[in-house]
This record gives C-alpha cells, structure tokens and sequence, in this order.
C-alpha cells in the first residue's frame, strides 16, 4: 500500500533505507496513529527523514503521495459524506465581470479601511455570505473571503486570488528555498560569476603545480609547494520575499538561490514578506517564534557585503508607505524607513524581480521601491542578473 509512497521519497532525492520504510510499516501495523492524518504524517517524517535539510522534499513527496487526505475518526463516518469542503468553498466563489468590478468602489483608503472593520466586528452578530457589506464570504464587501473588493481586508482564505488585500488577517505558512534544485540552465550561474573577487589566504592545503615544477627544475629534486585553497571574497546577504504573489515565482527564486549557494562562499540570507519590516527570519516553519531584529542585521553584516533584494515588489503601496499598513502584523515604522536604512548601510545593493520588466510600470509598489532604490532594481533574467551582477562589481 505504501510502496508508491516510498519510491516517491527515493525519486524526490531522499536517502530512505529499507530498514526505515520497514520501521514505517511496523509503526502503523501497531496503530501508534488511527484516524489520524497528522499523527501519520509526523510518524512517517520521524521515521523516514533524518536530515532536517530535508523536511521540505519530504512535504512535497507527502503531499504528492497523499494529496486529499482527511481526518476521519470512527464516529465522523456519517458526517464524512458529506460534500468536501474545498467543494463549497469552490461553489461559493464569486466571479465577477470587469463590468461589476469597475462599479465597486474602493473604501477611499487605508485609515478609512481599518475604521470600518471595527465598526463592522462590532455590529455583526452571525456568519454571512454575499453581499457587500458584512464580513463574510463570496461578496464584495471589503471584508472577507472568496469574494472581490479593489481594496480590502482579507479574513479566512487559504491564497490569495485577485490580490488586492490591504491586509491579510490569517496565520500563514510559508516554506523555505530548497537550494539544492537543479538549474534550468547554467547561465544563471555564469551571470552570477561577474562578481567574483578571487582571493587567496588560510591554510596551505592547495597543491601549486606551477610553483611545484619551478622549484623541481631550480633545485634538481622534487619540491612539492602548496598554497592556500582559492576561494571568492565576496560577502553577500541576501534577503528572499517568499509567500502570496511569490508563490508563483517559486521556481526560478530557487534556482537563483541554488546558484547563489554555490558560487558564494560567504553568503547569507533572510526571508521577509512583501517589504522588509522590523523583522526576518531564516526558516519560514519558525516564522512566527524565531525571529531576528532587522535592528540586529543591520548591527552585524559590515558595509563590505553586497545586499541583494528578491521580490516581485508587488503590495499595497499602503505597506511601503505608512505605519502599521503591514499585510500580516501592526508595523511601528513604515517599510520605507526600513529599505532607506538597508540601502544607507549597504552601499552595494539591488533588488532582483521576477516580474517581467514590460509589466513594472502598471504596479505603484513596483514604481516605488525602484524609486527608493535609485533604480537599481533588475529583472529576474539572464541579462537582467548580468547587469546588477556588473553594477554591484564596481
């Protein structure tokens, strides 16, 4: 029954021995979970992975494997009949014609927005759907999900789908850049090359043909000469958007990290959402209780590094510019303040969007941080890395 499951993992590039697959077996056949889907999942990671690295790779083999797995205990037989969620939710979205959305009217801005949510939580008594005023589902009223609104707060939705939200007011999952993936082309990498700074120090474990031939004819003996392994100076922090409008960036995003961690030796990276904030983080399954201070970032990697922004730029132009207008959290300090700091602290810096560059100039955010950034901002293509890789070599 789980042998697809296992031959999943060992295509995915995880190293699952027979013994750990037998130990799986022997797990479920003693019912040390029943019922329940994500008991079996934690079972199958514990048994199957022993390499943190791979928990993402195991995620997507277990959701290929297992993609619609649902709990079900023994007393819910009955209820489990009934019509999928996804189903209804499917069923309850509303789409609307340009004609109808070029008649709803935005709330007039982002203060005017967060008043009448409040008001709106305070009068509303029971759940509702459609419509334009209640917060509820498949409306266009500003509050809610699965519905539109040019301009509102979006409540209870697993993805964004027209993304027009001001704020998003869910806990959402983001998962980290494998940066094992295989390279669609190695040209990426060869752009990435432009900025390099070979150098040379530590120990003398590098055999010196050169120097070794010269010191054999000079002295008549073998003279064996080592130098000190070459490797690229150049320091780099990079800071990846992930989640929302990225998503569908995810790809090529990782193969630039991929690339990235093989030609930089001494590279770091931060995650951050839409725009950089008081805070990052370096794994997105701790996001919300492992955290770093932006504050600390800046304090730590000296004016030496190159800093390289990932990200579609793509938001409510709200979040860039006024406090607390964060799309998941109440932000003291506007995104600006916080890219005008990084840019101050890291003369080198760029901003990579995967966003073709004919589109830029229809989204205000986009218009905004090449704005900040002094126009430094280039395409997530071949020639657009070579010429942020060029301008960052100077």
């Amino acid at each position: 029954m789980f042998l697809p499951f296992f031959q999943t993992l060992r295509a995915t590039g995880i190293p699952v021995s027979l013994r750990e697959y037998l130990s799986f077996l022997e797990g479920v056949k003693l019912g040390l979970v029943t019922y329940d889907a994500e008991g079996f999942y934690y079972l199958a990671r514990t048994a199957l992975v022993k390499d943190e690295r791979l928990l993402d790779r195991f995620d997507r083999a277990f959701a290929q494997s297992f993609g619609g797995l649902e709990e079900i205990g023994p007393g819910e037989v009955l209820e489990a009949l009934d019509l999928p969620e996804d189903w209804l939710r499917k069923l309850a979205e509303r789409h609307l014609s340009e004609a109808e959305r070029a008649e709803i009217e935005a709330m007039g801005g982002f203060d005017k927005l967060m008043e009448a949510l409040k008001e709106r939580l305070k009068e509303q008594k029971e759940r509702h759907q459609g419509g334009n005023k209640w917060i509820g589902t498949a409306g266009t009223s500003p509050f809610g999900a699965y519905g539109y609104n040019p301009e509102g707060v979006r409540i209870g939705q697993d993805e964004s789908r027209h993304r027009r939200a001001v704020k998003v007011w869910d806990k959402r999952e983001f998962r980290n850049l494998d940066d094992s993936v295989e390279l669609g082309t190695r040209n990426i990498k060869v752009a990435l090359k432009r900025l390099r700074r070979w150098a040379r120090d530590g120990a003398r474990e590098e055999l010196d043909l050169d120097g070794t031939i010269r010191a054999t004819a000079d002295h008549g003996y073998l003279d064996v000469k080592t130098r000190p392994e070459r490797h690229n100076a150049v320091k780099v922090l990079l800071f990846l958007d992930v989640g929302g409008s990225m998503d569908d960036h995810i790809r090529v995003v990782e193969e630039l990290f991929s690339a990235a961690r093989s030609e930089f030796k001494h590279l770091e990276h931060y995650y951050f959402h839409n725009c950089l904030y008081e805070r990052v983080w370096r794994d997105n399954r701790r996001r919300w209780d492992r955290v770093t201070p932006t504050a600390e970032v800046l304090r730590t990697y000296g004016s030496d590094y190159k800093c390289i922004f990932v990200g579609d730029a793509s938001m409510s132009p709200y979040e860039i510019a006024f406090a607390g207008s964060a799309n998941e959290h109440w932000n003291a300090e506007p995104g600006r303040v916080w890219l005008e700091r990084a840019r101050a602290q890291w003369p080198d810096h760029l901003w990579i969007n995967p966003v073709p560059e004919r589109h830029w100039h229809y989204t205000q955010s986009i218009g905004m941080i090449r704005e900040i950034f002094d126009n430094r901002m280039v395409p997530m293509t071949l020639d657009g890395i070579e010429r942020g890789m060029k301008a960052l070599g100077r």
